[in-house]
């Protein structure tokens, strides 16, 4: 519960922490940015890091001159792609022996073929569609590898969402986190980030829930 409440204070603090990071390692700040990025989209272990918000926060700060734009969007924009080329090359390797075994329920030989039918008709748009959803950004790459995807077609959906999720999110912390009102309420910026980058996935699954609940005809 500790790790947990540690987490949510960083969460809705972000700018705090980030801010201190930055005046305490200097240009390292860099660093350890591309790091948590990559191992955010590439470890299917760590969905739980900040990606969103920490991409929203860090422009702002470097609003205020405390990092150079071009070189955060470049930088993070190369984390993201590795870290996806990572996952893809993870899933790829594990793939074949996660879904071996005939009697199991869902990780199956069946599944590993449905899989693949479904990356080679729609991997491209979950690949962009997923970058601006949280968990889903890690473990799309990883079934995407999983699911045998083309790699050529799958290195050009990945880098161009890639390049869009960092864009989008680095230029609008750039150009709106140091308004007057943006600053004054930025925990309550952070948190709405979050929010909304989960509410695609609420909804689908209310849809979800809604289709089952129907009475058939």
């Amino acid at each position: 519960m500790e790790f947990l409440g540690t987490l949510v204070d960083i969460a809705l603090h972000l700018d705090k922490y980030l801010a201190s990071l930055t005046a305490q390692h200097g240009v390292w700040i860099y660093a350890i940015l591309f790091v948590i990025i990559f191992a955010e989209t590439g470890l299917v272990v760590t969905p739980f890091l900040p990606g969103d918000s920490l991409l929203f926060v860090a422009g702002a700060i470097a609003a205020l001159g405390e990092m150079q734009i071009g070189l955060l969007l470049g930088l993070l924009s190369s984390a993201a792609v590795l870290g996806n080329m990572t996952n893809y090359q993870i899933g790829r390797y594990l793939g074949p022996d996660v879904f071996k075994r005939e009697s199991a329920r869902f990780l199956n030989p069946a599944a590993l073929l449905k899989t693949r039918a479904f990356y080679a008709r729609h991997g491209g748009k979950a690949l962009i569609i997923s970058r601006f959803l949280p968990l889903f950004r890690t473990f799309v790459p990883f079934v995407a590898g999983v699911g045998a995807m083309h790699y050529g077609r799958f290195f050009f959906f990945n880098f161009f969402g890639a390049v869009s999720w960092v864009f989008t999110l680095c230029l609008a912390g750039y150009w709106f986190g140091n308004l007057a009102w943006v600053r004054k309420n930025l925990s309550v910026m952070i948190l709405g980030i979050i929010l909304i980058s989960f509410l695609p996935a609420l909804f689908a699954w209310i849809l979800r829930l809604r289709r089952r609940r129907k009475p058939c005809p």
